[in-house]
């Protein structure tokens, strides 16, 4: 009996929807066995419909690796995944296994598929979805290897990126026999790590953006194109931005500097997420944001810094860091904060090596079943407490106040309490970070002022959640708070105002900055709640304004 995934995996049209499909394709004669109909590294993949034959979907022989055929389609079925909507470059192969017909779903057709019918839209969509998770969890149908130092912060950060694209790849220690092995076939040098091999080339030094250039997730601009919408950032209010924005018709981009996700997107578990009753883990919450984003034509690229915003002209431009320059008749800045570290010595050496400002399956792998420390005594602190005691460790939690209660959901606090796995260390501090390339212990030091005691604990992963600083670093003439967060609508006094707001005759809408048609959400904002569920309405909110703000531009 099929599974609830294999059906959506391989869903069964009916003669209407299937002649509904193939309006959208463009027929071609398939006549000879193993022709292939498209190559790994190509951009706009299309779509197969198979009429009469059959092709096989393949991952073909590289470095280290032979061919493997990860899937077949035959009459009345239809080959893609997820790349198909998120425009990545194409990661495998399809080739003619039996001779027939196939209709080629180009990105423009299959765009207006997305947009046009819903119903098959929908299936079309569960079919992709289950087919990437599919290639995920199937190590042998991998098409990418990392391969680094297991405790290597430059690693840490290009499984971040590959986890939160949802990019099926598997991760090899260098020091292993398999790491061994695909080094000395990719003849790599002992300084080149880490290292990225795919079906399509070989990356050395990698980064997160090197990365994104090969597979095609960079922002690519047309020349001469303006966008009606631009978001900077793709935590929640980001994606919930980008969501309303592009459903409603405006051609939206999201550009993050990092990866899609935010903040969120490193929480173990959120349960106070409404309609969620049992949680759901931010990764996978804003995971499904980013599809439903780009199943309504939304672009989202990453990662992308935008290093300036000029709003002196008509047009709003925007210039990344690489130079490239985008405009736009409106902006959402959603960047929220950076994370806030404490200040000593050999923090950054550590980064990535034993220190991390999120708990998620990746991190928990990289410290084992050792002991561990946490950091901060809100909610988000918490969580990754009973997480990270849930995978086996023993959990120190240091607190700086004198109980968790004080800004701790009481339900959280009696569990983390109670947990046989979890210490917590009140009225305590880290002073003192200790190991050689990577984290290997730690000095707290508890107590009232007046008694004052140090304490050594081992710890292989010190998990740092003690708030965070808005990101407006790289804005000019958007007034902040006294704390560098951004104010809009009512909290912005006249005063602040220049003589361009007279000239539009009003002030700004909500959700709107003291730069027209710039318009700020989630914890960025001045006066947000920092919470997910405040962020998604704020971003959605934002979007009523930028209508408004468009609509009276244009008359």
């Amino acid at each position: 009996m099929s599974t609830p995934q294999e059906m959506d995996r391989w869903p069964d049209l009916s003669d209407e929807q299937w002649s509904r499909l193939r309006t959208y394709g463009t027929e071609e004669n398939i006549t000879d066995i193993g022709d292939i109909l498209f190559d790994p590294g190509e951009t706009g993949g299309p779509m197969l419909l198979v009429e009469s034959g059959e092709i096989e979907i393949l991952r073909p022989a590289w470095t280290g690796h032979g061919e493997v055929v990860v899937a077949r389609y035959q009459e009345r079925q239809f080959s893609g995944e997820l790349n198909l909507l998120t425009g990545q470059s194409t990661f495998l192969s399809a080739r003619v296994s039996q001779p027939g017909v196939v209709l080629r779903v180009g990105p423009e057709s299959f765009r207006r598929l997305m947009d046009e019918d819903a119903e098959l839209s929908d299936i079309v969509l569960r079919a992709l979805l289950a087919r990437r998770e599919g290639l995920r969890t199937n190590a042998g149908a991998s098409s990418m290897v990392i391969v680094g130092h297991d405790r290597s912060a430059a690693a840490m950060s290009l499984r971040t990126y590959a986890a939160r694209q949802r990019q099926p790849h598997t991760w090899v220690a260098v020091d292993t026999p398999a790491g061994q092995a695909l080094t000395q076939a990719a003849d790599v040098a002992a300084d080149e790590f880490p290292l990225v091999i795919t079906t399509s080339g070989v990356l050395r030094r990698a980064t997160p953006s090197v990365l994104a250039d090969h597979l095609g997730m960079s922002y690519r601009p047309a020349a001469g194109k303006t966008l009606d919408l631009v978001v900077v950032g793709g935590g929640p209010a980001g994606l919930a931005a980008a969501v309303y924005g592009a459903s409603e018709g405006l051609q939206t981009l999201v550009l993050d500097s990092l990866a899609a996700g935010g903040q969120a997107a490193a929480s173990s578990r959120i349960e106070n997420y409404l309609g969620f009753t049992s949680g759901i883990s931010g990764a996978d919450l804003t995971g499904r944001a980013m599809v439903q984003a780009e199943k309504f034509g939304a672009r989202i690229a990453s990662p992308c810094e935008v290093a300036r915003l000029d709003a002196s002209a008509d047009l709003l431009q925007l210039l990344l860091r690489d130079g490239t320059e985008i405009r736009s008749k409106a902006a959402v800045i959603a960047t929220g904060a950076s994370y806030r570290s404490l200040v000593l010595p050999r923090w950054d050496d550590f980064l990535g090596a034993g220190i991390y400002y999120a708990a998620t399956e990746l991190e928990a792998r990289a410290c084992g079943q050792r002991p561990v420390a946490v950091v901060g005594g809100a909610n988000s602190a918490g969580q990754a407490a009973l997480f990270l005691a849930g995978r086996g460790c023993q959990v120190n939690l240091i607190v700086r106040g004198p109980d968790i209660l004080v800004s701790m959901s009481s339900y959280l606090a009696d569990r983390v309490l109670s947990h046989p796995a979890v210490r917590v260390h009140t009225s305590t501090e880290v002073t003192g970070l200790h190991g050689d390339e990577a984290l290997q212990g730690l000095t707290i030091r508890s107590g009232l002022r007046d008694d004052r005691r140090q304490k050594e604990l081992r710890c292989s992963g010190l998990f740092c959640f003690i708030g965070a600083t808005p990101a407006t670093h790289w804005l000019d003439g958007v007034a902040l708070d006294d704390h560098g967060f951004i104010l809009t609508d009512v909290g912005v006094d006249d005063a602040l105002l220049d003589s361009c707001w007279t000239t539009l005759g009003r002030r700004p809408l909500p959700f709107e900055t003291t730069l027209p048609r710039v318009f700020a959400a989630g914890d960025v904002r001045a006066g947000s709640m920092k919470r997910v569920a405040a962020a998604v309405g704020e971003g959605a909110g934002a979007i009523g304004s930028v209508h408004r703000a468009l609509t009276s531009q244009a008359s």
